[in-house]
């Protein structure tokens, strides 16, 4: 079964950046589109950014032009290069394909990596 390691998150401060990096222990990243989801206190889930298989990439609004997505097949590795942080970056940080992907691969969640914005 596919686990997923993220790693990369810590505390810094505003305007500050930081880079997230997600392994995965099988080869999914070359076959499909990967996202980062971050999830903060008391709120839902919610996706981030995504990277198809030819390298498209998507941005929730929020984080559109601060924030890249991208992807090392050989390493199996995606990341999150997260610039000019706000207070609410704050969150926990997960990689991982789309739910029905998910679902059918049977792909858990990893442990997340979290992140700290703060003064």
């Amino acid at each position: 079964q596919v686990q997923l390691v993220e790693s990369g998150g810590g505390l810094v401060q505003p305007g500050g950046s930081l880079r997230l990096s997600c392994a995965a222990s099988g080869r999914i990243f070359s076959i499909y589109t990967v996202g980062w989801y971050r999830q903060a206190p008391g709120k839902q889930r919610e996706l981030v950014a995504d990277i198809t298989t030819a390298g498209t990439t998507h941005y929730a609004d929020s984080v559109k032009g601060r924030f890249t997505i991208s992807r090392d097949n050989a390493k199996n590795t995606v990341y999150l290069q997260m610039n000019s942080l706000k207070l609410e970056d704050t969150a926990f940080y997960y990689c991982n394909v789309p739910a029905s992907t998910r679902n059918e691969l049977g792909i858990s969640w990893g442990q997340g990596t979290q992140v700290t914005v703060s003064s």
